[in-house]
């Protein structure tokens, strides 16, 4: 085969692999996406009782973890993965990655009290990937 027809088959075989690298999630889908490295928008402001959507619109895995010491009294601690604090998720991320949000996947919460709620991605904190909920009443 001369080179010409390899790079033209190679091409067209790769076609229908490239769909599936990407997040197949639309805007709609979610209130807050996760990029490389980044929430976005880092800060999303709703009232008490309203239900957030983080979507993994970026090509790799990420968390969703409150600050537990930063969080208003009364609030429930959130996390991807169900954990109830914020050792145990990272805890769990060092071990084996739970709480891994695929691309393309999405995780939420409903916040039932005022006040300014920030979380992070355990993977992504030291390159600053961290956001916050403002709650208002």
């Amino acid at each position: 085969m001369d080179r010409r027809s390899f790079i033209a088959a190679a091409g067209t075989a790769a076609v229908p692999l490239a769909g599936c690298l990407e997040a197949t999630l639309s805007d709609g889908d979610y209130d807050i996406g996760m990029s490389s490295n980044a929430f976005v928008p880092e800060r999303y402001e709703v009232s008490v009782g309203d239900t957030v959507v983080w979507g993994n619109n970026g090509s790799r895995g990420h968390t969703v973890t409150a600050y537990e010491s930063a969080l208003p009294e009364g609030a429930a601690f959130f996390a991807s993965g169900g954990f109830e604090s914020t050792d145990a998720a990272r805890t769990a991320w060092e071990s084996d990655g739970s709480g891994n949000i695929q691309p393309g996947d999405t995780f939420e919460h409903t916040f039932e009290v005022a006040g300014e709620h920030g979380y992070f991605c355990i993977p992504h904190e030291r390159k600053g990937m961290v956001g916050v909920i403002v709650v208002s009443e």
